[in-house]
């Protein structure tokens, strides 16, 4: 006799047989007790599950004739050594019918099928039809089996398997009833392998298992089928290694140390890892898929602990995946996770995958240097929580005897937060040619009273607060006020004045409009007459300016404000406006002082002068 593979050697001939699928049997085993048999059945699940083999099983206990061959009825558990039983298991059976749908497809294949089901049973009980596959069946095929399927004799019962029930048509599925197969678990896996080394008394160690199990990914037909092949290569003893050699695995020890490079950052460390992986002749494709799993497993014994059921590896796979798991938090590991998920994806489809396997490690290793935004956000929340802190007094002035404030000793004195530094620039933009402002204030360092009060240069006047009640009069574009809203005081005109012009320092045709404006503050209004034509204000002061000028005023008086813009501001006495009846337009234009203020800030010459008076 010739040799039996070990898939079909030990193929399950019972229910109680059957691995991993006990949801499913259990739900036949009721159903034949009480005589609720389907004339349609959908099994459906990965391969190598034992879809067929559930299949078979139920045509032997519908059609057993139990071991005295006088059972009139179906029986839960087959007997195995009736006349049914025996041919079913040996594929020989005139009225169990096994079907290749992937070949037997077309609509005139299904026609004879159809015209066959009008016979009764050779001998047994029922006519089944398996139908292997039966994804791949035409639609026109499903179409001409619809009607079969819904009202069928009663002497016959269809069974389809297929890996991609999707792909069936819901009229079908509608119309049968549809189990749903499990992958095989891992422990499910391990122990049927070691009762079959154990059968055919080969020594194996749990390892070895442990690897052929986890190749197998659920599939215990694969499984069974590397363990072939294992025994075939080493007779003698199944060892780790033999079985890694065997599926082309690159050794644990390699990952391991592969991120432990990445944890360190060290690039020339991981080139010089693939380099000896691939000398080994390791495929790029298969040693990316085993590192995916391997973060997986990791990721896993991050979150779960490593004697988390979740993790269907070996007890010394567990150890190393803690080990590695301490090296990283649970986001880097998602991000690493990702990138080789990626990586992997690549190398189907790309030349040099080499190349491709050592882009995507260094690209762990470079993601491994990045900051994460939570500490970078507590840690500029927590400079600007100590920078804002309140002092005794609202105002800060000039000492009458100067003094050096010294900072306070910490470790991160002179870090400055981006954010803060940021913040700081857009509230009191500085010229870069010039120690002014936007607004041509000269621009005054002042020492902050709190924990994190910055350093002042010697070029830098000392100023310092008094601490008291009593304040020295300072302008108004040299104040520093306390910008917590307990202590704020009462906002007046030049106030808001001064935050609508640093809210708009950017926009200096406007600030110059804006300078020699008059102000009034009238309840929830701010409004700015200037000398300036309605035409000028709607160019300069667009809807964009209005509300960021509307909202640095409410900010800065602690309540919504609203900015106005309006003509009708004296002018200077600098720069006296001429009669408009007098001269001509150009001569009119070029005595505004609008015009004259853009010659002198801007170097602009008048080209074309409209005036559109004349012309109305």
């Amino acid at each position: 006799m010739s040799y039996q593979v070990l898939a079909r050697k030990y193929r399950p001939q019972k229910f109680s047989d059957v691995i991993g699928q006990e949801h499913i049997t259990r739900t036949l085993q009721n159903a034949i007790a009480q005589e609720r048999v389907a004339h349609g059945y959908i099994f459906s699940g990965h391969r190598g599950i034992g879809k067929t083999t559930v299949a078979r099983i139920l045509a032997m206990a519908l059609n057993c004739r139990g071991i005295d061959g006088k059972s009139e009825k179906p029986v839960a558990e087959p007997c195995g050594v009736c006349d049914s039983c025996t041919e079913i298991r040996a594929g020989n059976s005139v009225d169990v019918i096994e079907i290749d749908a992937a070949t037997n497809r077309g609509i005139d294949e299904i026609r004879e099928l159809r015209e066959a089901t009008r016979y009764r049973p050779a001998r047994d009980r029922f006519k089944i039809y398996i139908l292997d596959e039966a994804h791949q069946i035409t639609d026109a095929a499903f179409n001409a089996l619809l009607k079969t399927l819904e009202e069928p004799p009663g002497h016959v019962i269809f069974m389809m398997a297929t890996t991609q029930p999707e792909d069936i048509p819901q009229t079908i599925r509608s119309r049968c009833q549809h189990f749903s197969f499990r992958a095989v678990k891992f422990e499910d896996i391990v122990g049927q392998l070691r009762d079959i080394v154990s059968q055919e008394k080969i020594p194996a160690d749990d390892d070895a298992l442990a690897l052929l199990a986890e190749a197998g990914d659920g599939s215990l037909r694969d499984a069974l089928s590397i363990l072939d092949q294992a025994i075939a290569s080493t007779a003698d003893h199944l060892t780790a290694d033999s079985v890694r050699g065997l599926i082309g695995s690159a050794p644990a020890a390699a990952l391991e140390a592969v991120m432990q490079a990445v944890a360190e950052s060290s690039s020339d460390k991981i080139l010089v890892l693939v380099d000896e992986l691939i000398a080994q002749g390791y495929s790029p494709t298969h040693f990316a898929r085993q590192l995916v799993r391997f973060l997986r497993n990791v990721t896993v014994a991050k979150i779960a602990g490593k004697d988390s059921p979740l993790l269907q590896i070996s007890s010394d796979e567990r150890a190393r995946a803690a080990r590695i798991a301490d090296l990283f938090s649970e986001e880097d590991l998602a991000r690493h996770l990702q990138i080789m998920l990626r990586t992997h994806a690549e190398l189907g489809y790309r030349q040099e995958q080499r190349f491709h396997l050592e882009l995507g490690l260094l690209k762990m290793a470079h993601a491994q240097r990045l900051l994460p935004i939570e500490q970078l956000l507590s840690e500029a929340a927590q400079l600007s929580a100590n920078a804002a802190k309140p002092t005794s007094a609202p105002y800060l002035t000039k000492s009458s005897e100067p003094r050096r404030t010294e900072p306070p000793a910490s470790p991160r004195s002179n870090s400055v937060s981006p954010f803060a530094a940021d913040s700081a620039r857009k509230t009191y933009p500085k010229s870069e040619s010039s120690g002014a402002d936007t607004l041509g204030h000269e621009q005054r360092p002042v020492v902050i009273m709190g924990s994190a009060a910055p350093a002042l240069d010697d070029s830098s006047p000392d100023l310092i607060a008094n601490g008291t009640t009593d304040i020295s009069p300072i302008r108004s574009s040299d104040r520093v006020r306390d910008t917590s809203l307990e202590n704020r005081a009462e906002a007046s005109a030049d106030y808001l004045r001064d935050a609508v012009l640093n809210a708009l320092a950017e926009q200096q045709m406007l600030v110059s409009i804006l300078e020699n404006a008059e102000w009034r503050l009238q309840e929830n209004t701010l409004t700015a007459s200037v000398s300036a034509s309605s035409t000028m204000i709607e160019m300069s002061f667009t809807s964009e300016a209005r509300r960021t000028a509307s909202a640095a005023a409410s900010a800065a008086a602690g309540r919504p404000i609203k900015m106005i813009v309006e003509p009708g501001a004296a002018e200077p006495a600098s720069a006296p406006r001429k009669s408009p009846t007098n001269g001509s337009a150009r001569s009119r234009a070029e005595q505004d002082p609008i015009v004259q203020r853009m010659k002198e800030k801007f170097g602009a010459e008048i080209r074309t002068v409209i005036d559109y008076r004349e012309k109305g």
